[in-house]
């Protein structure tokens, strides 16, 4: 009988035990509790490698694999010292994010590397808070790959050209403004006496050009060298300048020369005269009117049928850039001439250059025949006289 009760009243207080668990559950709302592993960030580029200046844009996915909405608090943990990082999404800046259950959502971590910077490799961390307090993290490596500069450079991809004094020389260059400022640059050149030098941007002379922080501007410089330029290599040093920062390259120009020749007598007088079969010695000059030494000169002529030309000398050795040359020009006539004007060409001629002149040559009678024709006539005239004064009476 007394195990009875105690049964009894062990089954009671079981069950009443059972059924405050019971109560106590229905007096509090269910709730699903989210696992450590519910909310994760994502990105497939967690290394890369970039040069100083370059800007980073990071997309990193909030992906929520719970049953609920999180609302993910973000933040960057840690970042390399001096640089400027920023997270944002729809253009805004933002600090969080509302992840339906089971989607994801994106947003970006923007960054820029200084213009000043060592070579190696820079950390970030990205830490993201979901609504149940768990703690998730993403680590993301940036790889410079080079030292950076904080200066002007001035870039030109062809800086040699050549041509002759009459030549115009196109050069293109690259102003890169490697700091973290807009700057004004002036342009400026200290081109031989006589050059003339000019800038260009869009077709348009400047003297100065705007560039941007971390920007480039392309500048067309068109060079002219003096007409009377000898051959040779010039150096064109060119100067772009902001304050402080300066650039400068040197462009060169290498002139082959010109070439040209000038034939003519030292009066300018192209008119000459002989007699029938006669000789007659003219003056002819031989300039050399170009930039380049010129060398074995040769002279030759063109003349009428049964004319001769000779010259003295024949050829010149070597003429310089500017100076002249004498030359004994001895021209005869055809013994057949009928009086009159004829042209005789002499030209003046190398592999790189010819000169030409036409002398006007005026054939005259000789003397001697104009007074055996006085004295025939006279006789002819003496004659008739004597007849008729011996037969004219009768």
């Amino acid at each position: 009988m007394r195990r009875g009760t105690l049964f009894g009243k062990s089954l009671s207080v079981l069950l009443l035990l059972m059924f405050s668990v019971f109560l106590g559950g229905m007096s509090q709302p269910a709730t699903v509790s989210a696992a450590a592993g519910d909310v994760a960030l994502y990105t497939p580029y967690t290394g890369i490698a970039v040069a100083p200046g370059e800007s980073v844009n990071y997309t990193i996915e909030v992906i929520n694999d719970s049953r609920k909405i999180q609302r993910v608090s973000l933040e960057i943990a840690e970042q390399p010292k001096g640089w400027e990082a920023s997270l944002t999404a729809g253009g805004w800046n933002i600090r969080q994010l509302s992840v339906r259950p089971e989607e994801s959502e994106s947003f970006q971590l923007q960054t820029s590397v200084p213009l000043k910077v060592e070579k190696g490799t820079y950390r970030f961390t990205i830490r993201a808070t979901d609504s149940d307090g768990a703690v998730h993290t993403l680590p993301i490596s940036i790889e410079v790959t080079e030292t950076g500069t904080f200066r002007t450079e001035l870039e030109v991809e062809q800086p040699n050209m050549e041509g002759d004094a009459d030549s115009t020389f196109q050069y293109e260059m690259t102003l890169h403004n490697r700091t973290a400022a807009e700057q004004l640059y002036a342009l400026s050149t200290s081109a031989p006496r006589g050059w003339q030098v000019e800038f260009a941007v869009s077709g348009q002379k400047v003297t100065s050009v705007k560039v941007e922080a971390n920007g480039s501007q392309v500048i067309d410089v068109t060079v002219r060298p003096p007409s009377q330029v000898e051959a040779g290599t010039y150096a064109i040093p060119i100067k772009a300048q902001a304050g402080s920062s300066t650039a400068e390259t040197t462009l060169e120009a290498v002139i082959t020369g010109t070439y040209g020749l000038e034939l003519s007598t030292p009066t300018g007088n192209l008119n000459g005269q002989l007699t029938v079969g006669g000789e007659k010695k003219m003056e002819l000059v031989v300039t050399n009117t170009g930039s380049s030494e010129l060398r074995g000169i040769e002279l030759t002529a063109s003349t009428p049928v049964d004319w001769e030309v000779r010259f003295e000398p024949e050829t010149i050795d070597v003429l310089a850039p500017g100076e002249t040359a004498t030359v004994q020009a001895f021209i005869k006539s055809s013994p057949k001439a009928i009086a009159g004007d004829y042209i005789v060409s002499v030209e003046a001629s190398t592999p790189e250059t010819t000169a030409k002149a036409d002398l006007r040559m005026s054939v005259k009678t000789s003397m001697l025949w104009g007074l055996v024709g006085v004295v025939i006539i006279a006789l002819v005239a003496a004659g008739i006289w004597y007849l008729f004064r011996k037969y004219g009476r009768q």
